[in-house]
Parts: structure tokens; C-alpha cells; sequence
């Protein structure tokens, strides 16, 4: 069947824009595909396929790549030659490693997923990929990521579930479009002091984590905040004299469990309430989702049965 697809595919020459040979049960990449030029989508996941062929390296305008659950041990050098790659899907394979050089053509990649294998680390390389949006290594064994993963300005997603990692570089900081984080069920620690200055993240993760304190700067925002609140004196006389801190510690949040005043949103949750009479809305509707913020994991324990986390997929 997996032959005949492509044979239909090859007849169509440079119009043929997508393959797809999805669990077929292929032990290899088949080589006739150099002979596509103008492939934009090739979707291979769900096969028996060890290697990539080095045809591949001729696929210059493939947008999309999906080699999703197959049997690759490494990241391929090959792929430094698909230059206008939008899209790789190399989930549920069994890679360890990158192969030298694998990240130097990919300039125009926005999507790297590397769920599900089985990588210790990654390397200084990753920086190169200049335009990737989102990055998921879920499921890996990474203990550490280097600090250069923090120079990619253009990153809005991170995920780095269930993995070993015990820190986070303090370069954190320059991932100023980050907007989602989610480090669940690693080992970290302590939280850098830089995720303070990412002003665009709405979504951070850290439940099953071994996390004593929060970064010292929003330990001493909430300090201050809740000071302020029960009419301390002395620091609403000395927040006169700094305007820049005045504006920080205005944008403030209230935790919906405990009351107190946070900075940096650490949960974001729901709460199903009775709608009011006044809404105009279906009138079947018995509950209505609002979003609750929490600021830290012990509230979010003590949260009652109409409340829950936002879970990401």
C-alpha cells in the first residue's frame, strides 16, 4: 500500500505537495522521495523507520515534517537542509542526542515537538533555530538546559514536563515573549529571579516540584504589598519616593483563597459560579466558568470542589 501511495505521488512529480504514509509499517524512509522537490507536507509517523534517507536533504521547500513515533536515536544532520521547515514532529521516538550541525539550516522553524524520547540534555545548538515559537520536550531526562535555549527572543511556549531538571538558568530573563512555562513534575528547587522580569508569561506550572521559596524580588513584592495594605506607615512614606516601584507593585493581584497580594500569576484557575440574573446568557446554563487566580500551591490545595486548575495538553 505504502508503495503504491508514493508511486501515485512521484507520477505527480513537482505538483505534488503533501505525503502522508502514516503507520504503514515501514523500516525505512524511502529514497524515491528526493524525486518530490516540491513536497511542502510529508507525514511518516506511526512507522518502523530507524534512519532518515539522505534524499531528504533535497526537500528544500518542505514546511511540515512529521517523523512522530518511529525509532530515530538521534536528530538528524540531514535535516540542516530544509531550509524553509516550519513544522517537526519527532515525538515518541528514541532519541538521545542531536547530530552535529542538525540545527544550523533550520532558520525558518516555529514548531519543534520532542515529546516522549529519551534526551539527558540539549545542545548549545538549539540557539540557532532563531525563529521557533514553540518547544516541547516533555517526557525526556534532561537534568539541566542550557542557558543558550534562553536566547531564543521569539519563544511563546516552553514545556519541559516530567523531566529531571533541578534548575533553571537565571537567563531565563531574555525570553521576553514567553508566554507559557510549564516545568510539572521535574525536581527543581528554587526558581531564578529573572522570571520576575517576564512580563508576558500568563501560564506557569510548577506543581510536583521539590520548590522552597519563591525568587527573592516577588518575596519581597508580596512583603510589601500586604505592608502597604495594613497602612504601615513607614513604607507608604518611603514608596513616595520611588514612582518605578509604585508602578510595579500597582499591577498587584489578590489570591482568590487567601486574600494576600501577589505579583506574578503562579495559577491560573476557574471557578463554576451560579449565574446572575442580569447576564445575557442561555438560561439553561446552571454554572459559568470565571477565571481565579492563586497565588501559590497551598492555596490551590485548599480551593473548593467548584475550582480547578487550568491544565495544558
Amino acid at each position: 500500500m505504502a508503495e503504491q501511495l508514493l508511486v501515485r505521488a512521484l507520477k505527480g512529480g513537482k505538483s505534488t505537495k503533501i505525503v502522508t504514509l502514516n503507520g504503514k509499517k515501514m523500516t525505512k524512509m524511502p529514497s524515491t522521495l528526493g524525486k518530490l522537490p516540491g513536497l511542502k507536507i510529508l507525514d511518516l509517523q506511526n512507522n518502523l523507520i530507524p534512519n532518515v534517507c539522505p534524499e531528504i536533504s533535497t526537500l528544500t521547500q518542505l514546511t511540515v515534517l512529521n517523523l512522530g513515533n518511529n525509532l530515530l536515536e538521534e536528530v538528524p544532520k540531514e535535516l540542516k537542509f530544509l531550509t524553509s521547515l516550519k513544522k517537526m514532529h519527532l515525538f515518541g521516538n528514541r532519541i538521545q542526542r542531536f547530530a552535529s550541525g542538525a540545527c544550523d539550516g533550520l532558520k525558518n522553524l516555529i514548531l519543534l515537538n520532542l515529546n516522549n524520547n529519551q534526551l539527558t540534555c540539549i545542545p548549545e545548538e538549539i540557539c540557532r533555530l532563531k525563529s521557533l515559537i514553540y518547544l516541547s520536550i516533555n517526557h525526556n531526562q534532561l537534568a539541566s538546559i542550557p542557558r543558550q535555549l534562553c536566547f531564543l527572543r521569539n519563544l511563546s511556549e516552553l514545556q519541559l514536563n516530567y523531566n529531571q531538571l533541578i534548575c533553571i538558568p537565571e537567563e531565563i530573563k531574555f525570553l521576553k515573549r514567553l508566554q507559557k512555562l510549564l516545568l510539572n513534575r521535574n525536581n527543581i528547587e528554587v526558581l531564578p529571579e529573572g522570571l520576575c522580569d517576564l512580563k508576558n508569561l500568563r501560564i506557569l506550572d510548577i506543581a510536583e516540584n521539590v520548590i522552597r521559596i519563591f525568587p527573592p524580588r516577588e518575596i519581597t513584592s508580596r512583603f510589601i504589598m500586604n505592608q502597604l495594605e495594613d497602612r504601615n506607615p513607614f513604607l507608604m512614606e518611603a514608596i513616595e519616593w520611588y514612582p518605578q516601584v509604585r508602578d510595579t507593585l500597582s499591577k498587584g493581584r489578590k489570591c482568590a483563597i487567601c486574600g494576600k497580594s501577589f505579583l506574578t500569576i503562579w495559577i491560573d484557575c476557574v471557578e463554576f459560579v451560579p449565574p446572575s440574573k442580569s447576564w445575557k446568557i442561555n438560561r439553561n446554563l446552571q454554572l459559568v466558568p470565571l477565571q481565579m487566580l492563586i497565588c501559590s500551591y497551598k492555596c490551590f490545595n485548599q480551593r473548593g470542589p467548584n475550582r480547578f486548575g487550568i491544565a495544558q495538553v
